[in-house]
């Protein structure tokens, strides 16, 4: 009798690695839509999940960092998410030329929502593998991601 592989074996990491992120995006930007969050761009998510989970506002220089994009594509995406209420621009009174971003009442509703989403599919991720698991893959992802810093990879969007 032939032994099967499970499906993923078969599968190089980066393409998992897409539809992994994809099973996070799909569901937020569907739960977002329900709730009335139907205007939020691409990278929208990130900026409004990031915000929420940092404490403060964040110097949009360094959303740009983080971004990888372009000053100016950073500076459109801030732009739309403040004309859109997600975000509001606050002048650093030390330093007037540093601008921080920080998070409305309806950015602060949008992240719970995001929140809400990423919380229920780690519990049914942890419900089908086992907590031992998620942390094996969290510690494997997080090397990962230290392997592109060490080699000072410049990381495109989509490779």
């Amino acid at each position: 009798m032939a032994e099967t592989k499970p499906w993923y074996e078969g599968i190089v990491m980066p393409a998992l690695l897409r539809h992994a992120r994809y099973t996070y995006g799909t569901a937020m930007r569907r739960a977002l839509v329900e709730a009335g969050y139907d205007d939020i761009p691409k990278n929208g998510l990130y900026v409004i999940g990031g915000l929420a989970l940092g404490a403060g506002g964040v110097p949009l220089g360094q959303l740009i960092k983080e971004l990888r994009v372009s000053k100016q594509a950073a500076g459109q995406l801030v732009d739309l998410l403040v004309l859109r209420g997600y975000l509001e621009r606050k002048v650093d009174i030390g330093d007037r030329r540093k601008l921080t971003v920080t998070l409305t009442e309806r950015g602060r509703d949008a992240a719970a929502t995001q929140a809400m989403v990423r919380e229920k599919i780690d519990a049914e991720l942890i419900a089908r593998v086992g907590q031992a698991d998620v942390n094996c893959t969290r510690r494997t992802l997080a090397a990962l991601v230290d392997l592109g810093r060490q080699g000072g990879a410049e990381q495109e969007d989509d490779p």
